[in-house]
């Protein structure tokens, strides 16, 4: 299949030894940047995605249609693998189903289901979790959806930081009783909780907003952890980008004199002119 190089990647990483920092991606640039970098591994975030598509906070008003398109335009302009938070799966378990449906084809080379409820509950400003029997559920069904073997899926849970790192354990270990190919845990802040999480679990294990102590990559090595988020920083620092030029422009300052621009260069690689070029003299008899 055609995106089955991008899975084993992924599977690859995930059966290693060390542990690796994906580079957060989100558009066909991005992507492009972290290949061209030597990032092993892209992760998607569904804040990012929020951000890229809607310029809309992380309160799950992103569709299933809008991420999957929006992984498409990465598959098309990039080989990296992907790995894509999928927040809830959109839905109940027959919407997780079709959720690993819509991303597998979209080219995601891996994603993660979650047990937040989402979107938030009416009058309830705390996160709050999904039974652990609806979690198991929708694992479940994730599974079933998958029509590629080689496609990752990843069951979630953040019960560490909203009920108990018991809570975090106990679900970890149903929802690796269902299948799937590995468990991604946020909130978890100290060496001694991700411990005890890797001694009573067995799959590779993958960490989103984890604490200070948790950023050693030997460390996390050894505790089985394969993936380790960083955040989303580069959505970030193009918005101060964006933002700072707009202002200077809008404050009279010359084009030629705006500062910390791409160069013609920089431009050219990520939008892979040199192909384009070469497409161009190959199949249109236009000079290179």
């Amino acid at each position: 299949m055609a995106f089955r190089s991008r899975r084993e990647k992924l599977r690859s990483i995930l059966s290693g030894k060390t542990c690796v920092h994906p580079g957060s991606v989100y558009d066909a640039i991005s992507i492009r940047i972290a290949e061209d970098l030597g990032f092993p591994l892209g992760m998607f975030g569904g804040s990012v995605a929020s951000l890229a598509v809607l310029g809309d906070p992380d309160v799950t008003l992103i569709t299933l249609t809008e991420l999957a398109e929006q992984m498409r335009r990465m598959s098309r302009a990039a080989a990296l693998p992907v790995l894509v938070d999928a927040d809830h799966g959109y839905g109940n378990a027959l919407n997780v189903r079709r959720t690993v449906q819509e991303l597998e084809t979209a080219g995601a080379a891996g994603l993660t289901i979650e047990d937040t409820l989402l979107p938030a509950a009416f009058g309830e400003a705390k996160t709050q979790l999904i039974p652990l029997e609806e979690g198991v559920g929708k694992m479940k069904a994730a599974l079933d959806g998958r029509g590629d073997p080689s496609l990752v899926i990843m069951g979630r849970t953040g019960a560490a930081s909203i009920t108990s790192l018991e809570d975090a354990i106990a679900r970890a270990r149903a929802y690796e009783a269902t299948g799937v190919d590995a468990l991604f845990f946020t909130g978890i802040k100290s060496r001694a909780e991700l411990g005890a999480i890797a001694a009573a679990t067995r799959l590779p294990i993958v960490l989103g907003g984890a604490g200070e102590e948790l950023n050693a990559l030997d460390y996390l090595a050894g505790q089985r952890v394969r993936i380790a988020l960083q955040g989303h920083a580069p959505i970030a620092a193009a918005t101060l980008a964006v933002h700072d030029t707009l202002k200077s422009l809008r404050e009279g300052t010359s084009p030629k004199n705006l500062k910390g621009l791409a160069s013609s260069e920089l431009t050219g690689r990520v939008t892979r002119d040199a192909d384009a070029r070469r497409r161009g003299a190959d199949f249109l008899g236009l000079k290179k």
